[in-house]
């Protein structure tokens, strides 16, 4: 048995095990489990128009069926949260971590007036889970769903056998990746198929080992309340031409000015793996720094780095270091790491 440290968190696990839940995940497929999300439902005639003014992404025009991903700013243009947000025709369901929760309902409620929008946490109501991998897509008609793949964040109300469950897909950069929205008896059931069809469990470590590999940022992580929404490089997060929101004239400034000084992006690591905090510097002079860690189950391990660099140093064969440890920008997802999702 030994550690895995992410984030400065130590993940007690077998290093053997974690790179067997990776690699079958990049290869084949893996059920991750989504209990630290929470969903939220907002109705009322105004939660529309309500929630377009309070979000970056364009709320207002989205179809029935079709979610975005957004950012929750305040009046100064930083980020307060992230989320998902879904048109289910009736209601709009907000998906976010649960430790944002408490944030975003105060956030809500300070702007709800005389609004009609009613919020309400309907997480002890619907669990959830994800299949992610190159065969998720096959796994889940394997075990007798029947659905069109669709494109990223797109949902569908299906029947898996006689129960009601939702199948969304989600809008990983580089790994296939659906979700399923039911009450906890069927969620039980459907993992216990998955099982069944040889899909494997995966671990805290594992998923956090996908996520950074796929450099995905993490809210409370890699975006912090400190950043803006463009320093983060989440264009998907972001639309320009949906009218005033919270916060719009700082990222609409920031948009007319030109680009901020910098930028989210990935580390690959030469030598020992550098701390969470750690600035990036340029001959002695910081110019970025390291937000999640990891080694990678692969090629014998890898280790590589999210965080922030200052755009006018972006430049692969730049000679940057973190501490003692040399590192250099790398595109994300990180290369050589993940096949073509099917």
């Amino acid at each position: 048995m030994s550690s895995t440290v992410i984030n400065q968190h130590t993940v007690i696990g077998s290093s053997v095990e974690l790179g067997r839940e990776f690699t079958q995940t990049v290869v084949g497929c893996g059920i991750v489990d989504l209990s630290s999300r929470a969903k939220l439902a907002l109705t009322g005639g105004d939660r529309v128009r309500w929630l377009n003014g309070m979000v970056t992404n364009n709320v207002r025009d989205l179809a029935m069926g079709r979610g975005v991903y957004a950012f929750l700013l305040n009046p100064q243009g930083h980020i307060l949260g992230d989320l998902y947000a879904y048109n289910r025709g009736d209601s709009i369901v907000v998906d976010t971590d649960q430790a944002q929760v408490e944030k975003m309902l105060e956030t809500f409620d300070h702007y709800i007036i005389m609004d009609d929008v009613e919020v309400a946490n309907i997480s002890d109501k619907t669990m959830a889970i994800a299949i992610a991998g190159p065969k998720a897509g096959a796994t889940l008609r394997e075990i007798g769903f029947e659905f069109e793949p669709g494109e990223k964040l797109q949902f569908v109300d299906t029947e898996w056998r006689d129960k009601s469950v939702t199948l969304a897909r989600g809008d990983y950069a580089a790994l296939d990746w659906y979700e399923l929205w039911a009450v906890p008896d069927v969620i039980h059931s459907i993992r216990d198929a998955l099982r069944q069809a040889e899909a494997i469990e995966l671990s805290e470590a594992t998923v956090e080992f996908l996520r950074i590999a796929a450099g995905m940022p993490k809210y409370g992580v890699d975006i912090r309340e400190r950043d803006l929404p463009q320093e983060t490089s989440q264009d998907r997060a972001l639309n320009f031409s949906k009218g005033c929101y919270i916060g719009q004239e700082i990222v609409e400034r920031i948009r007319s000015r030109g680009a901020v000084h910098r930028k989210f992006t990935g580390f690959d690591v030469q030598g020992p793996t550098p701390s969470v905090g750690m600035k990036v510097q340029l001959n002695g002079k910081d110019v970025g720094e390291i937000t999640s860690i990891a080694t990678l189950p692969v090629n014998g391990g890898r280790n590589v780095a999210l965080g922030y660099i200052r755009r006018e140093v972006v430049k692969p064969d730049q000679e940057l270091f973190a501490g003692e440890t040399r590192v250099s920008v790398a595109s994300l997802p990180f290369s050589d790491i993940f096949g073509s999702a099917s």
